[in-house]
C-alpha cells in the first residue's frame, strides 16, 4: 500500500462501500422517502475470489515535489502502473470466527453470554457457575464479569424485601396493640405469624420448589391472612369476655362461633390460590410459590388458633 500511495482509509471506504454498504441519496415515493443504498450483491459480497477482484483506486502522485527523492526504479515504476489495482494484491483474505457486533456500555466493549436455567433456583446456579469459572476458567487482564437478567433483578428485589418484610411486621404488631390496646392480646395474635411462615416454608420443602423472591412476597401475603384470622377470634372472645362471661366460657363459645368465618377465610384463600400452586405453563414459576407459600402457611395457622 505505501508503494503504490494508498492510505489504509482510502482502501477501507471501498470495502464499507462494496460490502456493507453506503448511502447516494434518497428515493422518494409520494411523501415516503427510502435510503438509497449502494453496496455489492449478495453473491459477490460472500465470494472471496469475486472481493480479490475488487479495484482500488489509485491516487494521482505524478509530478509530485519529492520525486526527485524517490528513486529512480520507483518512478519508473510509479510511470508505468495502471489507473486500479485490485484488492487481493494489497491485501490477505483470512477466514476466522468475529463477533457479529461490538456492543458498548458505558464507553467499554460488552460481550454477553446468556443462559436459561431450568429445574433449580437461579442464586444456587450463579453460586456454583462462579466456583467454576474461578477454577477453569483464567480471565485475562482488564477484563471483568458481571451477572446481570433475572439474577439482577433478584439481587435488587431481595434487598427491597429485607427492608420491606421487617417494616411489614413490625406494622402489623402495631396495628394489633392499638386495635386491642394490650401488648399481651397482639402478641397473642402475632404468634399465627411465625406458625404460618413455618407452614410455608414446610410446603415449600415438601414440593421441592426453592424460596425466591415471589415466595417471600406470598410470605407477606400470609401474614395479613394469619393475622386476620386471629383478630376475628380474639376480637370476639374479648366481647364475650366484656359481657360478664368466664375466661374458658368465652374461649369454647368464641372458638365455635368464629369456626366460621375463619375456616371461609382460610378456604377462599387456599382455594383461590390452588391453580396457581398447580400451574405449569408460562409464568408458573412466579406463581407456584407464591400460591404454595400461602395454602401451606394457611394450612398450619387455622388449626393453631384453636390450639
Amino acid at each position: 500500500m505505501a508503494r503504490y500511495g494508498l492510505n489504509v482509509s482510502d482502501v477501507q471506504d471501498v470495502i464499507e462501500i462494496a460490502i456493507g454498504g453506503k448511502s447516494a441519496g434518497k428515493v422518494f415515493e409520494g411523501d415516503r422517502r427510502f435510503e438509497l443504498l449502494v453496496r455489492l450483491p449478495e453473491n459477490m459480497r460472500s465470494n472471496i475470489e469475486a472481493l480479490k477482484r475488487l479495484p482500488i483506486p489509485l491516487p494521482n502522485t505524478g509530478g509530485t515535489s519529492n520525486a526527485g527523492l524517490l528513486p529512480a526504479t520507483y518512478l519508473v515504476e510509479e510511470s508505468k502502473r495502471p489507473g486500479y489495482i485490485t484488492l487481493g494484491s494489497i491485501a490477505e483474505f483470512t477466514i476466522k470466527p468475529g463477533p457479529n457486533q461490538i456492543s458498548r456500555e458505558n464507553g467499554k466493549r460488552r460481550v454477553v453470554v446468556t443462559a436459561n436455567v431450568r429445574g433449580r433456583d437461579i442464586g444456587s446456579f450463579v453460586k456454583e457457575a462462579e466456583k467454576k469459572i474461578k477454577q477453569d476458567v483464567t480471565i485475562p487482564a482488564n477484563y471483568w464479569m458481571s451477572w446481570g437478567g433475572q439474577f439482577e433483578q433478584m439481587i435488587s428485589a431481595r434487598k427491597r424485601l429485607q427492608i420491606v418484610a421487617p417494616i411489614t411486621l413490625l406494622l402489623i404488631f402495631l396495628l394489633l396493640f392499638t386495635t386491642f390496646g394490650s401488648i399481651k392480646d397482639a402478641i397473642l395474635v402475632f404468634t399465627g405469624v411465625p406458625l404460618a411462615l413455618t407452614g410455608g416454608v414446610v410446603s415449600l420443602w415438601l414440593r421441592g420448589i426453592p424460596l425466591s423472591i415471589s415466595a417471600g412476597v406470598g410470605f407477606i401475603a400470609l401474614s395479613g391472612v394469619a393475622v386476620l384470622n386471629g383478630l376475628v377470634m380474639i376480637s370476639f372472645i374479648n366481647k364475650l369476655r366484656t359481657e360478664g362471661n368466664r375466661l374458658d366460657t368465652a374461649i369454647l363459645h368464641g372458638s365455635i362461633t368464629r369456626l366460621r368465618p375463619v375456616l371461609m377465610t382460610a378456604l377462599v384463600a387456599s382455594l383461590g390460590f390452588l391453580p396457581m400452586a398447580l400451574a405449569t405453563g408460562t409464568g408458573a414459576e412466579v406463581q407456584r410459590p407464591l400460591a404454595t407459600v400461602v395454602i401451606g402457611g394457611i394450612l398450619s395457622s387455622t388449626p393453631s388458633h384453636y390450639l
